[in-house]
């Protein structure tokens, strides 16, 4: 094979990591390399934020029109077209995947994009097969690996004989399920569960655990399993299911063992959301000395940098929270430690979040439960929602405010579980970084009348008299 072609950066993995990341070398006079094996924009493009919201906000309408009596409105009952549904989404996402390769192919010079699978021959030589056919070596001084995750598969008899969907396949559904069994409650769990029973189809969430939302308070666990229930998920939990299998039909039968003894659960259609594992096991790693750890995550420090001199690992596939805010971040904090000559870190940064659910779940610092473990002095206050001027007018009742603010009155977290909970979280999240203390907040004029203005009396609650 001929002398590889030199780069001076290579980027596996076109994520939200990897493809500003491009940008940014390109333009301060870098030559880079992309390898992309499936499909350039990364999980958060394809087959996580962008087209799961899409389908939330089609589910989200099917709800207000069969509560629109509730709001003295007549409107016959909805009737969802999951064909157009799922087309809608599709163009979203198509629209969104033309725009990332137009930036990396046409907008930027400096960037040279390989479709194909990459693999290690030594810490700075990589091997690429191309989908097209052929094969090709590259070499870098510096080496990006974003190549994310994949949905985790548990061993449990007859899974994978049986066949199940992903997080990726449900999206690509052709028709509605008649009955969605989905193992595992997490976010992934919660936020499908929620939108195929308002799709109409009947669902049923099992998980081995005693609670949704495992890490959450258990008042959030409460609330979040209370509503969704009220939407007609059903749930099975401190179920191990031992056993998968599906008849000539298509009928999936999971057996499973619970406190009350064992269950079978039958269902049209299987999604398996228990969990991801990094997409490392076929990068050759083993040619180049980076650690990982037991699962596979490739381990580094706070500069994203491996054990191995020049190789970086950013997004999901380092250990930690995966979430696309994240890895965005960890494309800023390379591009100011190597571009900018700063000292930026990524482990000393805000966490926040958001489940899609309506209502939204929005974190931001510290719950309770992580407090606790913290062994740190908190106050805390919470709201029901339903007390709210806004909620009350606009119908969305449901949830609460919680705040925790340390010895000095400043916020340590917030959990916000009602009506566009995400953007308020954001907000106290704005007011953390600003060191705002629940005074500030207490005394300040909110609009009115607005979710935001309830923070009012939810901080009023913490002033010290």
């Amino acid at each position: 094979m001929p002398r590889p072609t030199r780069f001076d950066a290579i980027i596996i993995g076109s994520g939200q990591a990897g493809n500003p990341l491009a940008t940014a070398l390109a333009k301060a006079g870098r030559q880079v390399a992309v390898i992309e094996k499936y499909l350039l924009g990364g999980s958060c493009i394809n087959y996580g934020c962008s087209p799961v919201k899409a389908l939330l906000s089609s589910a989200e309408r099917v709800h207000q029109v069969a509560t629109a009596a509730d709001y003295g409105v007549r409107a016959s009952a909805p009737k969802p077209d999951f064909p157009a549904i799922i087309a809608r989404k599709d163009a979203i996402i198509q629209h969104k995947r033309d725009g990332v390769r137009a930036n990396l192919t046409e907008e930027q010079t400096g960037i040279t994009v390989l479709m194909g699978h990459a693999r290690f021959r030594s810490p700075r030589v990589l091997h690429v097969q191309l989908n097209s056919g052929g094969e090709q070596e590259l070499t870098a001084p510096l080496i990006f690996i974003n190549t994310g995750t994949r949905a985790a598969v548990p061993p449990i008899e007859g899974l994978a004989e049986s066949g199940f969907l992903t997080n990726v396949d449900i999206l690509d559904l052709k028709q509605l399920p008649e009955h969605l069994l989905i193992l595992g409650g997490g976010y992934i769990g919660l936020e499908f569960g929620q939108m195929f029973r308002r799709f109409g189809s009947r669902v049923t969430i099992i998980d081995a655990a005693k609670n949704l939302l495992e890490r959450e308070d258990d008042d959030v666990c409460k609330a979040m399993h209370q509503q969704l229930e009220a939407d007609g998920v059903e749930f099975v939990l401190e179920a191990e299911v031992r056993r998968v299998s599906r008849n000539a039909d298509g009928e999936y039968t999971l057996t499973a063992s619970t406190p009350d003894g064992e269950r079978r659960l039958r269902g049209s259609h299987l999604l398996v959301a228990v969990g991801r594992e990094p997409n490392t096991d076929d990068l050759g790693l083993e040619t180049t000395g980076v650690e990982t750890d037991e699962k596979g995550y490739v381990l580094v420090n706070e500069r994203l940098q491996t054990n191995v001199r020049g190789i970086y690992a950013l997004g999901d596939v380092h250990p930690g929270p995966q979430f696309t805010h994240l890895a965005y971040d960890d494309y800023r904090v390379v591009r100011d430690n190597i571009l900018h000559r700063k000292r930026r870190s990524a482990k000393a940064r805000p966490l926040p979040y958001v489940v899609f659910t309506q209502p939204q779940l929005g974190r931001i610092g510290l719950s309770e439960k992580q407090a606790r473990h913290e062994k740190r002095d908190y106050r805390v206050a919470t709201m029901p929602v339903r007390v709210i001027g806004r909620a009350q007018e606009t119908g969305f009742t449901t949830g609460f405010m919680k705040v925790l603010v340390d010895e000095k009155s400043h916020i340590l977290g917030a959990t916000i579980f009602c009506e566009q909970g995400g953007e308020i979280m954001s907000m106290i999240q704005l007011a953390m970084a600003g060191g705002l203390t629940c005074d500030d907040l207490q005394n300040t004029v909110f609009a009115h009348p607005t979710w935001a203005e309830a923070l009012n009396n939810l901080f009023a609650k913490l002033v010290k008299a």
